[in-house]
């Protein structure tokens, strides 16, 4: 008996296509919706964690604040204090730097290029570790040697040469209003994301050269920029990083201020997270909404089918046969939804993933719980007219015109 209330609960389905279709429509948008903003923000979430383990999590940096707001000697760092604080670290930390860049115009003979220039310290692929094609990395010579060397990214070589390999070709940019003259020495391949490419810097490639490119020996910095060795604690290397320099500052502990890749991973991942709980929660609203036009279109149904179900009845139908038709209907309505709307989310979500390059992360929990509550509401929604079409006396059902 049950397969044939399944087969005249199709068979109304089908009788009544754009009806059902329509009805099913808010189960669809809910489930999509539902599927695509948390998977969305998975993927954001698995994309951020991927960007800072390519950067690096053991990156930290440091800074003193004064109650004015303005900067004096004692806050600001040189590079003899930077290096006794990698001496006295040891191994717990592998790069003590500063965050020296600068947006600047790179020249080779008539062509032009806008980009970042990032300085480095010694041991640069500890902050910093391109994927070279062409040539080699800065190593910690060309940093104590002060050589005028630069690190291009492959499409910056191709748009002002031409070609990807320009090793040993020279290059002129200019730094604080002074043209300098720099030799291509390696040619790297750019493997962030299109969107970290944006957040790096507008959409602005970066290029590599020596710290001492950019500042002067004697120049100071208000941050240190450090990278924590991966086998050290990060909180207790902070920690000892704050007291040294309070110590060698002559200053109170408490106006050192401080942060790491880690902290900020961290906090996106929690944000994001809770983001998409909450925006995901919202979507969820529509699926009631879908339950209440599952129940509305059952109820007009049961309306109209008044005499056939008088006719059932009178045939020896039971009552939990009408029942259980109604339900079918109802349940059915409810998971053709769910499967399309599951569809269209993970195209959605699939789409968005290689807009931005990334794989997208989509969760088979996010997906089960989502087509499970859809089934709930479509049960729970389609009770009561299944209810209302069961209890129908036969003779007044007969009756109905």
């Amino acid at each position: 008996m049950i397969f044939e209330n399944i087969k005249l609960a199709l068979g109304s389905i089908r009788a009544n296509k754009m009806r059902s279709f329509l009805t099913m429509l808010g189960m669809i948008i809910g489930i999509s919706s539902v599927i695509a903003i948390v998977s969305l923000g998975d993927t954001m979430r698995s994309m951020f964690a991927q960007e800072y383990e390519n950067v690096g999590t053991g990156l930290a940096y440091l800074y003193i604040i004064t109650e004015d707001g303005y900067y004096t000697e004692n806050e600001l760092f040189t590079r003899e204090e930077a290096d006794r604080v990698k001496e006295a670290l040891g191994d717990d930390l592998t790069y003590v730097g500063f965050q020296s860049s600068e947006q600047t115009e790179m020249i080779a003979g008539r062509k032009k290029e806008k980009l970042i220039l990032s300085g480095l310290a010694e041991n640069p692929t500890a902050v910093k570790d391109p994927t070279i094609i062409y040539g080699r990395m800065l190593n910690d010579r060309d940093i104590r040697e002060k050589k005028k060397y630069v690190v291009l990214d492959k499409d910056t070589a191709l748009e002002i040469f031409g070609t990807e390999n320009v090793v040993g070709r020279i290059v002129k940019v200019t730094i604080e209003k002074e043209t300098e003259e720099l030799m291509v020495i390696g040619v790297y391949e750019n493997t962030d994301s299109a969107l970290m490419k944006l957040l790096g810097g507008g959409g602005m490639r970066t290029a590599y050269v020596p710290e001492s490119v950019l500042r002067d020996e004697d120049s100071s910095s208000w941050d240190l920029y450090f990278c924590v060795n991966t086998e050290a604690d990060m909180a207790q290397t902070m920690d000892r990083v704050k007291a040294l320099v309070a110590r060698m500052k002559n200053c109170d502990i408490n106006n050192i201020m401080g942060s790491s890749a880690m902290e900020e991973m961290n906090a996106i991942d929690s944000m994001l997270g809770s983001l998409s709980l909450v925006v995901g929660a919202i979507a969820a609203i529509s699926l009631l909404v879908g339950g209440i036009g599952i129940m509305n279109i059952m109820l007009v149904s049961v309306t109209e089918r008044t005499r056939e179900i008088g006719i059932r009845k009178a045939l020896g139908a039971q009552t939990k046969d009408i029942l259980i038709q109604f339900l079918i209907e109802a349940a059915a309505i409810s998971a053709a939804g769910g499967i399309i709307g599951t569809a269209l989310g993970f195209s959605v979500v699939s789409i968005a993933g290689m807009a931005f390059g990334v794989g997208a992360v989509v969760k088979p929990s996010v997906v089960g719980l989502a087509v499970a509550f859809s089934a709930v509401v479509g049960l729970g929604f389609g009770l009561y007219p299944a209810r209302k079409a069961a209890r129908k006396d036969p003779v007044e059902a007969l009756r109905y015109e």
